[in-house]
């Protein structure tokens, strides 16, 4: 019986988005142009990386396939001729290019509408909705209260909100109000409460998520983000891919920030891990427990918050050959009637200006011991992933998107 795990390589686009002028993003792509940095010497790192971009195993999945689709041209180090699976490129048709947006619309359901966004002035969020927010959750104030690098704003005020009792609020370009504060002198627990305040404030401005940032240290060089964080999210509008196979009476096992983007919805297994190799080694744990028609999801979200924000192309790029030289321990765990799809879902162009994530096209790498090698072209919605998903575990059709299979 079928089983499918989706690996969402958190940002990892591949440029080429047609509607990118619209979001200032028209030439970025995440992956090309890590590769070429790698190439030119620029991603090299002592004690790090160095060289060429060395991904072996993605590339004969068809990541150089697809990127050349998606823009026409080919990186250094990889090739237009994949040795198995099959390779396409993913486009967005939901507004914006945040998290929820592509995982909704990877899950099969696009987003319908508008996500708030707070303006790009300090400070950024309405007088109001902080006024409320003091009240409701008996603050004697706030810090920050502006655009910011979530550890460049920890390493800024976080002695401050110790001292202070005053938790640290600042958003991005993205939909969503983030409040960092320390693990045990503010308390996780506490965070956590005030977090839901603030959602309960936010949701009516259509911001998609608050987002608990705990961190611990005990000064400004010392700070660091712990492996707590946790998303406050606005449910989807209808059922996902997750929801359709619980209902099915299957398993959905959630990896990482999986459970959070759907507000815990469909989710019957969530496992919880920080950093790359635990996140992995989550995904081959929940290889070993998953049942018949079990459906795996998993968020490497560190792409995105480690190095795509922070403009590190070296981190980066050591980041994608330490996932690809793991690949291998997970295709060798695949049964005949295993799917895998490997995807990302928006870009983070360490090269491009400012911290904020890029619109771009999406890989879609496919395999199965099944399955023939191919192309599977340029899909008109990131849905044809989910649809493909719900094809493969016995699923009826959703209302977006078509299976590629």
């Amino acid at each position: 019986m079928p089983r499918a795990i989706l690996c969402i390589l958190d940002s990892v686009g591949i440029g080429g988005a047609p509607d990118a002028a619209a979001y200032g993003d028209v030439g970025s792509n995440t992956f090309g142009h890590i590769a070429e940095h790698a190439a030119a010497g620029k991603a090299d790192k002592a004690g790090l990386r160095a060289g060429p971009l060395n991904v072996p195993n993605l590339d004969a999945l068809g990541i150089g396939a697809a990127i050349k689709l998606s823009t026409g041209t080919m990186p250094p180090n990889l090739s237009a001729t994949p040795k198995g699976g099959r390779f396409g490129v993913g486009r967005e048709v939901s507004k914006g290019k945040d998290t929820p947006s592509g995982h909704w619309e990877i899950a099969g359901v696009p987003v319908p509408f508008e996500w708030g966004y707070f303006p790009q002035t300090e400070p950024t969020f309405p007088p109001a909705l902080i006024e409320e927010f003091i009240k409701r959750a008996k603050l004697p104030g706030i810090l920050g209260d502006k655009h910011a690098s979530g550890t460049n704003i920890i390493a800024e005020l976080g002695e401050e909100s110790i001292r202070t009792g005053k938790p640290i609020c600042y958003t991005s370009i993205d939909s969503v109000f983030q409040i960092a504060a320390h693990e045990s002198h503010f308390g996780l627990d506490r965070l956590y409460e005030i977090c839901q305040i603030a959602f309960e404030l936010t949701a009516p401005l259509n911001i998609g998520r608050v987002i608990a940032r705990p961190f611990v240290g005990e000064d400004a060089k010392s700070f660091k983000r712990t492996g707590n964080r946790r998303d406050f999210a606005i449910s989807p509008p209808e059922p996902t891919l997750l929801d359709r196979n619980k209902a099915a009476g299957n398993q959905v096992f959630a990896i990482g920030k999986i459970s959070d983007i759907y507000a815990a919805h469909g989710v019957t297994h969530k496992l919880k891990g920080t950093g790359l190799p635990q996140l992995f080694d989550k995904t081959l744990e929940a290889m070993e427990m998953a049942a018949d028609n079990a459906f795996i999801m998993t968020n490497f979200v560190d792409f995105d918050s480690e190095y795509g924000h922070r403009r590190d192309v070296p981190g980066y790029a050591a980041a994608l050959e330490y996932f690809d030289a793991r690949l291998p321990e997970l295709i060798a765990k695949l049964r005949d009637d295993d799917l895998l799809i490997l995807t990302a879902d928006h870009g983070n162009d360490p090269t491009w200006p400012g911290t904020d994530h890029t619109r771009e096209q999406i890989p879609i790498l496919l395999f199965s011991p099944s399955v023939s090698a191919g192309e599977i072209g340029i899909r008109s919605t990131f849905a044809d992933i989910g649809e493909t998903i719900a094809h493969w575990l016995g699923l009826a059709p959703g209302r977006h998107g078509k299976s590629f299979l």
